[in-house]
């Protein structure tokens, strides 16, 4: 499957990204290559092949959860730049708008 220059500027676009026409050329070359061999996995006969979900026996080793003392909120704010009413202010990223 073919990926082209136009599907990889518009994904760039969404994530807010920039690239060069040499960049954009590069991912598009290799994210074909990349899907063309997970294609190939189409080709594997998996016939008699029992279902996994996931080929690793692993357990949940979930510990209870303990209370412990935090950080103490003046000391982390002595290293924010900017707050406002308690919270940390930082600079808007996202804009009105877009095709996403």
């Amino acid at each position: 499957m073919k990926i082209t220059q136009e599907e990889v500027t518009h994904v760039a676009n969404l994530s807010k990204l920039a690239f060069s026409s040499e960049e954009t050329a590069e991912f598009a070359t290799t994210l074909s290559k990349i899907v063309d061999m997970v294609e190939l996995l189409n080709e594997v006969d998996t016939t008699g092949v029992p279902f996994t979900s996931n080929v690793a026996q692993n357990i949940n080793y979930m510990r209870e959860d303990q209370s412990v003392a935090g950080w103490d909120r003046m000391e982390l704010f002595k290293n924010v730049p900017e707050q406002e009413d308690g919270f940390i202010k930082v600079p808007a990223i996202i804009d009105e708008g877009g095709d996403a």
